[in-house]
């Protein structure tokens, strides 16, 4: 058995490197570093420059688009259950495509593989902003949601790929300083555009265009991966089953209580067939050749507790920091631009944690004491948030806020740098992309379950209030009132909803912290490993070789 042959992105279609060197394996000739699996630290900040940004306007984009979204309901006359699904269209689509971009990338050029997300991400962006209803608005929301799959998966996996685990945490730092900055800066530019009446809301979905025509040239001239020549055998029927069977379940959770009971005919539809669907997935998995998502993998214990962490965060991050702008928003009467600018200690809190962790594993090589702690800390900042109601000192919330950040800061980025530290080379996009896509799935969970809490427990509190309010028999309905009618509500029953919505945001943070409870056991067990000082091609080089000999 021959060594696979390596070679740059540039030279699969026949373009020289940019260092001008020829090809490796000609005698007398010195491989570039790329080629090499080892690269310096420019290089390395070069190739990360694209990334980064394609990253930036991922999270920009999103962040930009939470703080709009009750502005954009109300203006679109939409209810408290499509408010959700505007959320959860986009992490489900994201959800079901993580793994498949994962696998691509063990099999494809990594770099056209951004490339082409990012174009995926940027078309679905334009389309939302010209969506006329909310309907429309969740079908493009969709689109973007495919291409944001990719860029969460793909970047992680490209920095596997450049970065040895023990100096993969400081620049872990910089991937979390660009998160930071797109979540304060995303809600600030968001606010900013919906409160300028000739532009508007549609322009936080056009607002990270050029940032994304901007990293297409940047990934173009600087990142020079190298791509393992070998036979591609795609698990198409793998992929189908999977997203068959998450998107049935997660359809179900979304739409059960709401549209239709939890025990009823549809409910055994949506499950039965989504069951159906997962087992099939199972099946076809353990008989492919080239899984989507290798089973092997779970037997890894650090793995497998990892993914059980990363499900927990996902649950109660996205779950309740999606209704933290809808809080800040309905319940406090702040504009977007102000509730923006309240979510700054929880952005700097993770800008802090998660720079100073990833200075400190790549000196010591130690990284489970890190996620401990900050497993610790998103357990008491949520158990903090969840006595938030409709009169909570804002400075207060600041400082919950901030506990909350640190402990995400610390936790995200380096569960994947714990797999990623333990599996094989050749299964390092698929097991980031494992990471990525259960850590989605908690959060499409998350969104869908506390989303459906959060609309009873305002419906519940709006219908207890409407007894003692002039005109509430006529306001009477479901939690949906919150949202669908109120900028037409009266003075009296806006002030109600307001109270409502403050005082069952509580209930989401608290069922949150509960979760939280869960990553923080997962991480408890997980067995320290030390960290691997060989980057990802590297690594890959020595498997091939020893698997030759």
């Amino acid at each position: 058995m021959s060594t696979p042959l390596s070679t740059t992105d540039d030279q699969l279609r026949g373009e020289a490197p940019p260092n001008g060197e020829l090809p490796a394996g000609r005698r007398g000739d010195i491989a570039p570093a790329e080629q090499q699996g080892q690269m310096t630290h420019r290089q390395i900040l070069e190739a990360l420059s694209g990334m980064l940004l394609a990253m930036f306007v991922a999270f920009l984009s999103s962040t930009v688009v939470s703080n709009a979204l009750p502005t954009i309901i109300t203006d679109l006359r939409g209810t408290q259950s499509q408010y959700t699904w505007v959320v959860t269209a986009t992490l489900l689509a994201s959800t079901a495509s993580t793994p498949i971009w994962g696998k691509l990338a063990d099999l494809f050029s990594k770099k056209l593989l951004i490339q082409l997300s990012i174009v995926i991400f940027i078309v679905g962006s334009m389309l939302a902003g010209l969506s006329q209803s909310v309907e429309t608005l969740i079908a493009w929301r969709v689109l973007q949601g495919l291409g944001l799959g990719g860029l969460q998966a793909l970047v992680q996996i490209a920095m596997a790929a450049m970065i040895s685990p023990r100096e993969r945490g400081r620049y872990s730092g910089l991937l979390g300083s660009v998160m930071a900055v797109a979540t304060v800066g995303g809600p600030l530019l968001g606010g900013l555009l919906v409160d300028t009446s000739w532009l508007g809301w549609r322009w936080c979905f056009y607002v990270g265009v050029p940032f994304g025509a901007v990293a297409l040239v940047l990934l173009q001239r600087t990142l020079h991966l190298p791509v393992i020549k070998r036979d591609v055998h795609i698990d198409y029927l793998g992929a189908a089953f999977l997203t068959a069977g998450v998107s049935a379940l997660l359809i179900w959770v979304t739409l059960a209580g709401d549209s239709f009971a939890w025990l009823s005919t549809e409910t055994g539809l949506f499950v039965g067939g989504g069951v159906v669907a997962i087992v099939a997935f199972i099946v076809t998995e353990l008989r492919a050749k080239e899984p989507i998502v290798p089973l092997r993998l779970f037997r890894d214990r650090t793995t497998t507790l990892a993914i059980i962490a990363s499900i927990a965060i996902g649950v109660a991050m996205f779950g309740s920091s999606v209704f933290l702008g809808q809080y800040l928003q309905i319940s406090r009467g702040y504009s977007p631009t102000a509730a923006g600018l309240l979510t700054i200690p929880m952005v700097a809190g993770l800008l802090l944690s998660s720079t100073v962790s990833g200075i400190l594993i790549t000196r010591t090589g130690r990284w489970k004491r890190f996620l401990t702690v900050g497993s610790l800390f998103v357990v008491v900042g949520f158990g903090l948030l969840s006595t938030v109601d409709h009169e909570t000192d804002m400075v207060l919330l600041g400082v919950f806020l901030f506990v909350l950040g640190v402990g995400i800061g610390m936790t995200m980025q380096n569960l994947v740098l714990a797999v990623q530290n333990t599996v094989a080379a050749t299964d390092l996009g698929a097991a980031s992309s494992a990471v990525a896509f259960f850590r989605s799935l908690g959060g499409t969970i998350g969104v869908s379950v506390l989303g459906a809490v959060l609309s009873t427990r305002v419906g519940d509190l709006i219908r207890a209030g409407l007894a003692s309010v002039p005109g509430g028999a006529q306001a009477a309905g479901s939690g949906d009132v919150g949202l669908a009618d109120f900028n037409d509500a009266p003075p009296a029953i806006q002030t109600l909803i307001r109270i409502s919505y403050g005082d069952a945001t509580g209930r989401i943070f608290l069922i949150s912290a509960l979760i939280a409870v869960v990553a923080m056991v997962a991480i408890v067990l997980i067995r320290e490993i030390a960290l691997s000082t060989q980057s990802g091609e590297q690594r890959l080089k020595e498997e091939a070789a020893t698997s030759a000999s």
